[in-house]
């Protein structure tokens, strides 16, 4: 059984397909700056080929259009027919209340989906558009779409509950949802496998630090609480995201340069996180070299960024009553070793002990505390694509 995965951005398609006979990645790739000057798609199959193909690309039709031209092209091409492919998996941001599963794509749940997209306006709507041309080139295939937010449907009221009048939530869904929940799952489930142990006797902290970052309370297996919220803006510093703020600074901005609440609502997505507060980049990469030559907004930014860290794996050691085991995940959480090291310096309370040379591993599924540590440290390669293709995998031979 073949399986496209794809993942559509505001700019970007992201895709693998996958044999789910051992789960093997056939062909991989992105379609980047889609409907911006300069676009191209990149391409790499299982046999090592790798193309980077230059051409306009106006928006998701051409893209994907252009995914399944590199998934046939003779020279570097994998399949010899659409025919093949069994089944499409589609990452859709935001399921609100209503999906509580990943669910056969039809006509109803596009709607649904539809319903939701004003609580994820940058993210939804470009999911839907790459429902939508898989339908036109693909009309007999099944499609799945797997919510970020799912995963987090497990937590109880006083987690996802925010203080406002309650009928804002009642009539137009406003609570925490919370996001990267494909990813949090696999990771605490591989962390399972790494400690030798059931998913159900364990308490585990999820840290999944990339550009966008979020951190998730697991409780045998299922989420009690995460630090993304209604949208994906609350919580963690992030690449250009505030993350928590106090809500009024949003009217006081307004007022002193005479905003309008769009004008805030891109200073908050895209203009804060580590780009505002260091004036350099959104790139912990670049804040990090500009730190270490002496700029003082980068060490700042990077202070802030590793304190927010480590105020939330506290408040969560105390939800669930104590830790088995920290995770990093995503970009920065499985390769920026000096970053692992400050938070858990910083965590001396819970006696967690790093081991040096493990700890310098990147990209790596490893266990990096030392043995004598009271908590333990992983570092676990998040794979969404491949839960999306399990759950494509699963829900399409239901189907049939």
């Amino acid at each position: 059984m073949k399986i496209l995965v794809l993942n559509s951005g505001s700019s970007s398609i992201k895709y693998q397909l996958f044999d789910m006979i051992d789960q093997s990645v056939l062909a991989k790739g992105y379609a980047q700056r889609i409907g911006i000057e300069d676009s191209y798609l990149e391409h790499k199959n299982n046999r090592g080929d790798k193309v980077k193909i230059e051409q306009e690309i106006h928006n998701h039709n051409e893209g994907i259009q252009l995914v399944i031209k590199a998934l046939l092209d003779q020279a570097h091409g994998v399949l010899t027919s659409l025919d093949e492919i069994d089944a499409i998996g589609h990452r859709v941001v935001h399921g609100g209340e209503k999906f509580q599963q990943s669910t056969l794509i039809t006509d109803d749940v596009i709607a649904q989906i539809q319903a939701v997209s004003d609580l994820a306006p940058l993210h939804n709507p470009h999911n839907l558009a790459g429902i939508a041309v898989c339908n036109q080139i693909m009309p007999n295939k099944p499609q799945v779409a797997v919510f970020d937010t799912v995963f987090h449907q497990t937590m109880e009221s006083q987690a996802y509950t925010y203080a406002l009048p309650y009928r804002y939530y009642q009539e137009y869904g406003v609570r925490r949802y919370g996001f990267h929940g494909t990813s949090h799952q696999y990771v605490t489930k591989r962390a399972a496998k790494v400690l030798a142990r059931p998913l159900a006797d364990l308490k585990l902290i999820s840290c999944h630090l990339g550009n966008g970052a979020s951190i998730t309370a697991v409780k045998a297996g299922k989420s009690i609480d995460t630090s993304m919220g209604l949208t994906p803006l609350e919580g963690l510093v992030m690449g250009t995201r505030s993350g928590d703020l106090d809500p009024a600074i949003i009217n006081y901005l307004i007022e002193k340069e005479n905003l309008t609440i769009s004008d805030v609502d891109s200073i908050l997505n895209k203009q804060s996180g580590l780009l505002g507060i260091s004036g350099i980049s959104n790139d912990l990469r670049d804040i990090q070299k500009a730190a270490r030559e002496g700029n003082k907004q980068a060490q700042i930014a990077l202070d802030v960024f590793i304190y927010r860290i480590q105020k939330y794996i506290g408040a969560y050691f105390v939800a669930l009553g104590g830790v088995d085991a920290i995770i990093f995940t995503a970009g920065v959480g499985e390769n920026e070793s000096n970053i692992r090291k400050e938070i858990c310096d910083g965590l001396g309370v819970l006696n967690i002990k790093l081991d040096a040379t493990s700890n310098q591993l990147r990209g790596e599924e490893a266990c990096i505390s030392t043995i004598d540590s009271s908590v333990a440290v992983l570092v676990i390669p998040t794979n969404e694509e491949l839960m999306i293709a399990q759950d494509t995998k699963k829900i399409a031979l239901r189907a049939t």
